[in-house]
């Protein structure tokens, strides 16, 4: 049986719930997920395989890039468009509770200049109730740019298995890109600092967390089942570190043992986690 391949961009606004429905559909945690704006920064790559079909899918940073946190936004914009240049298919994510037609119909008009099928995905319908989704989808319909409609609940699970099958159907014969054992193309170094960036936005407020970078300083397997790192928060701004460490150091307990927990969920490993806050000048 001869393999086959296809390149899939998830695409739309922050907080639709794009890294959520990779994590869902790869069924492996490898985009951090936040209700705080612009969790992804990066393009994160997925990878299910289905019998003969590898499935990749990139899940790009929000359509609405923040400016005053100091994101690159011409970084993202150049890394957004390459994905969307090399993919075969755009699954555009939508917030159903937040559907907004004018801000949808100019993204979809942009997207489609590449000339890729556009499938529109309705996410969260957990949250809202079957007949408000119709009229959106007529009216969408109406630019006549979209290829498909799909109905989901990434978080629950709904959904996911049309869209998979959809995805395989739509495949062409080709060499997979990826061996048949790996999930992402980010690294476990990786996947940990981003844990614990997902617990600075979750216990910090404000710029605090679009102005730090986690580092890794050792990531070392102690045995089959355990593994300890040492990670290094850095900071712009000296003022961060008493609000990032918190009275008698309980804040940045909360985000060492949050960032813990997700990363022995994930790697199914104790893990023997050490952060530090340091302070570095701005060049």
């Amino acid at each position: 049986m001869k393999n086959k391949i296809i390149n899939v961009g998830l695409i739309g606004k922050t907080n639709a719930g794009k890294s959520t429905f990779v994590n869902s559909i790869v069924g492996n945690k490898i985009s951090i997920e936040n209700r705080k704006i612009n969790t992804t920064l990066e393009v994160v790559t997925g990878v299910l395989n289905i019998s003969n079909t590898q499935i990749i899918f990139y899940d790009t940073p929000g359509l609405n890039i923040l400016k005053k946190f100091n994101i690159n936004k011409k970084k993202q914009n150049t890394e957004l468009w390459e994905v969307i240049n090399y993919i075969d298919l755009i699954l555009y994510i939508i917030d159903t509770n937040k559907f907004n037609y004018n801000n949808i119909a100019k993204d979809i008009a942009k997207i489609k200049e590449s000339k890729k099928s556009v499938i529109v995905i309705f996410n969260k319908i957990d949250l809202i109730k079957n007949e408000i989704i119709l009229p959106y989808i007529k009216k969408l319909n109406q630019i006549n740019m979209i290829d498909d409609f799909f109905n989901i609940s990434a978080k629950n699970n709904i959904g996911i298995n049309i869209i998979k099958k959809y995805l395989v159907e739509k495949s062409q014969y080709g060499e997979w890109e990826y061996e048949i054992n790996e999930i992402s193309d980010k690294s476990e170094i990786y996947i940990s600092n981003e844990c614990t960036r997902n617990a600075v936005l979750k216990y910090l407020h404000k710029e605090i967390p679009y102005n730090i970078i986690v580092k890794n300083k050792l990531f070392k397997s102690i045995n089959k089942k355990n593994i300890k790192i040492k990670q290094l928060i850095e900071i712009n701004n000296l003022r961060y570190k008493s609000i990032i460490l918190g009275k008698k150091g309980n804040t940045i307990k909360r985000i060492r043992e949050s960032s813990q927990k997700e990363i022995e969920s994930i790697f199914n490993s104790k893990i023997h986690l050490y952060i530090e806050v340091v302070h570095v000048n701005a060049k």
